[in-house]
């Protein structure tokens, strides 16, 4: 990469993907000894796993861009039977002639009526050929209705399966062997995804010497149906992986992440993709597009913000296909501003950018299995911190859009360096011009006091649109719930300085932050998903607190029904 001034904008065009490890390793250090910024030589890039603490062909931040799972394999002649295995025994329906045929291999007599007596989903045993886990569908059909919000039996298998790899590390396991029965394709993609998931811990990947790299077993797959293929486990094993990219951009450290590093890793990332060009706004260009709202929230911070657009163009999409447009809000540390948090609401808020680290995995996530619908992807970063040249209470500022918002609230500054992106997304021309927008935010604290942590509020203005994103978070138990963008209560947005002002006092609020974005989007079909993007423990496939990569599963489902309808329309 040529040296270049940081004030400038600039785009990395499509390469051709190179072969050698030692190619790769050698431009990324070539690349990193010329980068500079304004102030000093950027020294976040580096060449292994180990050392990285940006983005490397093989690593973001320590953390290896390739999927355990990904060598998901059959065993090869007698290798599922000998050495230290450990077991997890699948099934799709409640059969006890089936369970008793398949735990005899394992279970002596007390252990099988333990089994038989029991309606647990999932269960553990110190069988006599290994540790072995059973874990069964649900033994009611889990409903599908919008007011259940009951898990899939996707959603079933990929948390029942999360405890398993923490416990196989602490036993020394060699051989993971995962057998199926009566399971069919969504199941085997839960086991696949929530193996995944679990396998991550954030110390791990950051070169502890006291938490150093644990062993994972080799993975074996026996089914007694033929339903897993290559392509099967690539999808799953990826989505596992862009969901712990999204955990571990949300757990790295504000101090190491901030709107520079970050634009660089992403820059990284995609530097060799045959299918994604990535721009980034900085300084001047920021300036010349009016990106106002932006550049007043990041104003204060020791290194400016950023706009980072990932334009995802793969080959054989059908002619005339538009574009789904996504926006991550890319809060790198929000201390309030000027209206600043107390100290017990700023303790987590590096997580502010989990809605930029959530639309990043998926687009990793579509580069990386060759998803055929076009995507642009855009992540507002910035850092709100407080100095001499924070924004403040009382300022008018002029958004991209043209309208002018006083700021009511420095505390309130996700939803406007996501206004200013919004309406770069919107107001592309021609074939670039979106179909649809949704953003991904974590917004506001009232969406978590109406839902909790593990459902995110979704707000739109298009009844197909909300009803799409809705059906894939039920389906990959991914969860959001519909909340009114309700038109009255947009008046206490009125501003008499101003068209309109930030933020409102009183209830309502992450309605009223929902209002505002849909201020910017004009007549596209646009959904809002407010979200949380943290688990504060762990449970389920999550082996530690920390990040939680909200909302990558439900989007990859929803850009896999619009690949699927595309190429539907096409046949037609």
């Amino acid at each position: 990469m040529a040296k270049r001034p940081a004030t400038t904008a600039k785009t990395t065009k499509k390469t051709t993907r190179k072969k050698a490890t030692t190619a790769r390793a050698a431009a990324t250090m070539k690349r990193a000894s010329a980068r500079v910024t304004t102030t000093k030589v950027a020294t976040t890039t580096a060449t292994t796993a180990t050392t990285s603490r940006g983005a490397t062909d093989a690593s973001l931040f320590g953390l290896p861009l390739a999927a355990w799972t990904s060598t998901l394999r059959r065993p090869k002649g007698a290798e599922a039977r000998s050495g230290k295995r450990a077991f997890v025994l699948a099934f799709g329906q409640r059969d006890a002639k089936l369970f008793k045929k398949v735990a005899g291999e394992h279970l002596n007599r007390w252990q099988m009526q333990m089994l038989l007596a029991s309606e647990a989903d999932s269960q553990f045993f110190q069988g006599t050929n290994g540790p072995v886990w059973f874990l069964r569908a649900s033994a009611n059909q889990p409903s599908s209705s919008e007011a259940a919000l009951e898990k899939s039996n996707y959603a079933r298998f990929r948390d029942a399966v999360g405890p398993v790899v923490s416990a196989v590390a602490s036993y020394g396991v060699e051989r993971l062997i995962v057998e199926t029965y009566g399971v069919g394709r969504e199941e085997e993609r839960g086991l696949i995804v929530g193996l995944e998931i679990a396998s991550y811990f954030y110390q791990e990947n950051r070169g502890f010497e006291k938490k150093p790299r644990r062993k994972l077993p080799t993975l074996l797959y026996k089914s007694d149906q033929d339903t897993l293929n290559q392509r099967a486990i690539d999808l799953a094993s990826n989505l596992g992986l862009a969901v712990n990219v999204a955990r571990h951009l949300v757990n790295l450290p504000p101090n190491e992440l901030n709107p520079r590093t970050y634009a660089e890793a992403i820059e990284e990332i995609f530097a060799d993709s045959r299918t994604t060009e990535i721009e980034i706004w900085e300084g001047e260009k920021l300036k010349q597009e009016r990106m106002n709202l932006l550049l007043a929230v990041g104003g204060a911070a020791a290194e400016g913000p950023r706009l980072v657009h990932l334009r995802y163009r793969p080959d054989g999409v059908p002619q005339g296909v538009k574009p789904l447009a996504i926006v991550g809000k890319g809060i790198t540390f929000d201390s309030g501003g000027l209206d600043i948090k107390p100290a017990s609401n700023m303790r987590w808020m590096k997580k502010d950018m989990g809605g930029s680290a959530a639309v990043i995995g998926l687009a990793l996530w579509a580069e990386r299995t060759g998803l055929k619908h076009p995507l642009d992807v855009y992540v507002s970063l910035a850092e709100n911190a407080v100095g001499s040249r924070s924004f403040r209470p009382g300022d008018v500022i002029t958004a991209r859009s043209g309208m002018t918002v006083e700021i009511q609230n420095t505390d309130a500054e996700g939803r406007l360096v996501l206004a200013d992106a919004l309406d770069v997304a919107v107001k592309q021309v021609g074939e670039n011009q979106p179909s649809a927008l949704i953003n991904v935010a974590t917004l506001t604290g009232a969406n978590k006091v109406a839902l909790g942590a593990e459902i995110a509020g979704l707000y739109s203005n298009n009844d197909d649109l909300a009803g799409r994103v809705m059906d894939a978070s039920l389906t990959r138990g991914d969860l959001a719930w519909r909340i009114p963008l309700y038109q009255p209560y947009r008046s206490s947005l009125k501003s008499t300085f101003a068209d309109c002002q930030n933020s409102a006092d009183g209830f309502g609020g992450a309605i009223t932050a929902a209002l505002f974005l849909e201020s910017f989007v004009g007549k596209i079909p646009f959904a809002h998903l407010d979200i949380y993007a943290w688990k504060d423990g762990a449970g389920g496939a999550w082996s530690e607190m920390g990040g939680s990569g909200q909302s990558v599963q439900a989007l990859s489902e929803l850009v896999s029904r619009m690949e699927i309808t595309d190429q539907a329309e096409e046949l037609a």
